[in-house]
């Protein structure tokens, strides 16, 4: 599976942040990556410099972004790309989560307690409920461990 590199997503926030408002500054849009001021001066230098977007100058200190008919384009792309990326870590998750819950089912349980938080684990919660697994907070059942992308059941504590 391909997984969107770091430059391409930072690349679509900016597109998307700049289509909203293209007066935002490079502060506002580093604050919204959580990147530094320079990380995101990099990344408009270089969608300038490939006539994705363009600048203009609204006053003396404040630069006007414009996206090209070219940056609509990437934008949609990434977007694309964004969304196939998506699905492809879902059917992942899901697989991995399906197949631990075969593992817990032939061991004769039917409940199941999670650990783990995140969208990978919400994943999990609903795959544990499309195939008739009870989600309980109880040790006495096998847990399904997950740890990142990882995805494992573990039957310990059991009486």
């Amino acid at each position: 599976m391909e997984i969107a590199s770091p430059d391409l997503s930072r690349d679509l926030v900016i597109l998307d942040q700049i289509e909203q408002n293209p007066k935002a500054t490079q502060a506002f849009l580093a604050g919204k990556l959580g990147v530094a001021v320079g990380t995101i001066n990099w990344h408009l230098k270089r969608l300038v410099e490939k006539g994705f977007i363009k600048v203009k100058r609204a006053e003396r200190r404040k630069l006007l972004y414009i996206i090209t008919p070219e940056g609509i384009a990437l934008r949609a792309r990434l977007t694309v790309d964004y969304i196939q990326t998506s699905f492809q870590l879902y059917r992942l998750v899901r697989e991995r989560a399906l197949i631990s819950l075969e593992t817990i089912q032939e061991n004769g349980y039917t409940s199941v307690r999670i650990q783990g938080d995140g969208d990978v684990a919400d994943i999990c919660r609903l795959t544990c409920l499309e195939q008739s697994f009870h989600v309980v907070e109880t040790v006495d059942v096998p847990v399904l461990v997950v740890d990142g992308l990882k995805i494992h059941p573990e039957f310990i504590n059991l009486s």
